[in-house]
């Protein structure tokens, strides 16, 4: 019977106080957050190691569907999407930062791309 109210009660706490998930990055004292612009990254953190940018196809409601060609290429543009790559040093994840219509969509977090020389 104890058993089963710890259950019930740890199953109430974790509905309640659901997880959070924090996507930030620590650039010299600054911190980066979802939402922050190009410029403002570009300020706090420097120049990033690596760039990219490429054309990420543009879904349509409803449910998950990729707008088919031509009108994929001609009526519907695809969204510009940019990553910078952040070499935090040694004992750091590298941080890729991608920017949607100009402002950070996500921060994520990986092994080290290069070796350390």
């Amino acid at each position: 019977m104890k058993f089963l109210a710890r259950v019930c009660f740890a199953s109430l706490v974790s509905a309640l106080f659901p997880p959070a998930y924090a996507e930030t990055l620590r650039c010299n004292d600054h911190i980066i957050d979802v939402g922050d612009s190009r410029l403002s990254v570009r300020y706090r953190c420097g120049e990033p190691l690596l760039q990219d940018s490429y054309c990420a196809p543009v879904y349509f409601y409803p449910g998950i569907w990729q707008v088919p060609e031509p009108f994929a290429s001609t009526v519907v543009p695809c969204q510009k999407v940019d990553e910078w790559l952040y070499d935090r040093g040694p004992g750091n994840l590298v941080a890729t930062v991608r920017f949607r219509a100009g402002v950070v969509s996500s921060i994520s977090y990986s092994a080290r791309a290069l070796p350390s020389p």
